[in-house]
């Protein structure tokens, strides 16, 4: 019998009726400020996108701060996280470090080799997407990203689509577009039914 899955989008702007995508909620570091409250977390599947980016003009401090008391929540609530990280690597891994939370997404991962060997140390999912198979770097750690820590995402971009996603990606790891689905699948049982 033939398997049949729908695609899984980890993280999009785009959701599609024919495509699982979990529920989030989470205040972007873009938008972090001192006078912040945190929204209801209580029906979202994956607390998100949340993060540091220090390519923005947003006090690094503030961000620091709104991201911090997310994962608290994170880990009280037992969700896992969607991540924004962008110039900020370290600081991510460190304030990441001292929670325990139920699973975290790279977003949109266009980091290093050695950014993935310990993202992978961790037990931490990479997430790729359109911007992740236009980098070179990149597309070497898609090759080398264990089945079990790896998500594919349209964000927020219409084309290509989560299928020509799923295709490109397949490709690189030299996999069925079939085998790619099942082992999503199971992560994101895994990320968010404990399953």
């Amino acid at each position: 019998m033939e398997f049949r899955a729908k695609y899984i989008d980890v993280h999009t702007h785009h959701p599609r009726a024919d495509v699982i995508s979990p529920t989030t909620v989470g205040i972007h570091p873009w938008h972090a400020t001192k006078e912040f409250s945190l929204p209801n977390f209580g029906s979202c599947d994956l607390i998100g996108e949340i993060g540091l980016d220090y390519a923005r003009d947003v006090d690094r401090a503030t961000q620091d701060d709104v991201f911090r008391a997310q994962l608290s929540e994170a880990e009280r609530l037992k969700k896992g996280v969607v991540l924004h990280v962008v110039k900020a690597f370290e600081p991510v891994m460190n304030a990441l470090a001292k929670y325990d939370l139920r699973g975290v997404v790279f977003h949109g991962f266009v980091g290093s080799a050695e950014q993935a060997k310990r993202c992978f140390a961790r037990g931490y999912y990479l997430s790729f997407g359109h911007r992740s198979l236009l980098s070179p770097r990149t597309v070497e750690v898609i090759k080398a990203t264990p089945e079990e820590l790896l998500f594919c995402e349209t964000d927020d971009m219409t084309t290509p689509t989560i299928e020509e996603v799923y295709a490109q990606v397949a490709h690189l790891r030299n996999t069925s577009t079939e085998e790619l689905l099942r082992a999503i699948a199971q992560n994101y049982n895994r990320l968010i039914f404990k399953g």
